[in-house]
């Protein structure tokens, strides 16, 4: 059999094989993808009683107390449960979680015995507001009194995890038959090309004698490569493409010139954003408290790490740097990982107090990240593709009530964007 021949039965059975395997993927990822959906019906854990004060403070709870504190059991300071029955009023307990420093010092007795046990003073919580405060105490409250049981396993034979279960096995029923026929119609077409290949080789075999040169040279698939190479058309698509290469080269060679996306420098102390904001769930706020304030989200000074490590992990090398720094009152020199230039202003508060804007919107899956880098390019055309995008958040903001009616009436849109209030302009960023 010539070469060619033998050339489009390995095709064939190569395509075959792709094919098959494919589809086999395919029927394999359903299947998975049923059982996943399976899994992701069983029923949520109870929720929680005690209103919607108890929820709000169960929120507030986890992103600023949770680092230092839980219901049951000691962590950095004491288990809250039953925090509320250790106070004379509701009112004494609020002033302590806002100012405890100063009711410490204020010489109150609970208060003062709490520091004397623990070694450190919480920090105060001033930037809390009443009603945050109150929801967290309702939060105690409601955990102490009536905990919020752990989620339980999904029962084999519960309603949400049969309907869905039904649901794929009908799906996987329907799906079996129609793979099948596939294979077989596909094995079936396969033979029957084989055969026909098998009966056209022997024929060709036996009249060799009567074909030209030139049908022999197209059976066997003979080529030219010389010509090939040589053919003005080549010549030209090889150059065309070395130019297009070359040219995308130089162009991302330059258009990348002052952009820092992926910069992940060493810093003095080793620092994992992925075992404290991820495992440990610490906000963001909690480390940066500037985010809310200013133009800086400000780099965490050395109490605050102190405030956990003080009694965590105190004879980690780490660690020891901290208390080291601390000690001699020299500055932790930690390396500034996100660089705008000078003749650009950004202003955090602007963007995450006013705008709502999260955090990983431009620093990324920070809590995946073990050791921090520039997620964002942070180009000015990164910037105003966001202004083009982001819809104002104007809702029960008595400032924007005018404008957004403007804006509807007016242009006739239906939301009103960064770039509709002056997020374009040259001045807002440069002045």
């Amino acid at each position: 059999m010539n070469q060619r021949l033998v050339s489009q039965i390995k095709s064939f059975f190569f395509s075959f094989v792709l094919l098959t395997g494919a589809i086999s993927s395919h029927t394999t990822l359903a299947d998975s993808t049923s059982t996943a959906n399976v899994a992701a019906a069983a029923p949520a854990a109870v929720a929680s009683g005690g209103g919607g004060d108890a929820a709000a403070g169960e929120a507030v709870f986890k992103a600023n107390c949770k680092q230092c504190h839980a219901i049951g059991d000691v962590v950095v300071g004491p288990a809250l449960k039953d925090a509320h029955k250790r106070w004379p009023s509701k009112a004494a307990m609020a002033n302590f979680i806002k100012y405890p420093q100063k009711v410490i010092d204020g010489g109150n007795a609970y208060a003062k015995g709490l520091y004397d046990k623990y070694k450190q003073y919480m920090p105060n919580h001033d930037f809390l507001s009443a009603g945050d405060i109150d929801n967290v105490i309702a939060y105690i409250v409601k955990e102490s009194e009536n905990p919020t049981p752990v989620a339980a396993a999904a029962p084999a034979g519960g309603t949400a995890a049969t309907e869905t279960g039904s649901e794929a096995d009908s799906d996987s029923g329907l799906l079996a038959p129609v793979v099948g026929i596939l294979l077989i119609t596909l094995a079936v077409v396969i033979i029957l090309l084989l055969v026909v290949i098998n009966l056209m080789s022997r024929i060709i075999e036996q009249r060799k004698d009567e074909l030209s040169e030139t049908d022999l040279d197209q059976i066997e698939g003979k080529v030219n490569w010389s010509v090939f190479f040589g053919h003005p058309l080549f010549k030209g698509v090889v150059a065309f493409i070395f130019v297009v290469v070359v040219g995308k080269a130089v162009f991302d060679k330059a258009y990348s010139v002052g952009i820092q996306q992926g910069y992940s420098p060493d810093q003095p102390i080793a620092f994992s954003h992925k075992l404290h904001a991820g495992m440990y769930e610490i906000d963001c706020n909690y480390c940066h408290t500037g985010v809310n304030k200013g133009k800086s989200a400000t780099i965490p000074a050395a109490n605050i790490c102190l405030n956990c490590h003080n009694v965590i992990k105190t004879e980690s090398p780490e660690i020891k740097k901290i208390w080291k720094a601390v000690q001699k009152n020299t500055p932790i020199k930690w390396v500034r990982v996100h660089n705008l230039p000078d003749l650009a202003y950004f202003n955090h508060a602007q963007h995450v107090k006013v705008g709502g804007i999260e955090c990983e919107k431009c620093h990324g899956p920070v809590k995946e990240m073990e050791v921090i880098q520039q997620y964002s390019p942070l180009t000015m055309g990164w910037c105003i593709n966001c202004h083009r995008e982001t819809v104002v958040k104007a809702e029960g903001n008595a400032y924007y009530d005018k404008m957004v009616d403007l804006h509807q009436t007016k242009y006739g849109k239906s939301t009103m964007k960064v770039e509709d209030i002056g997020g374009l302009e040259c001045s807002k960023c440069h002045y």
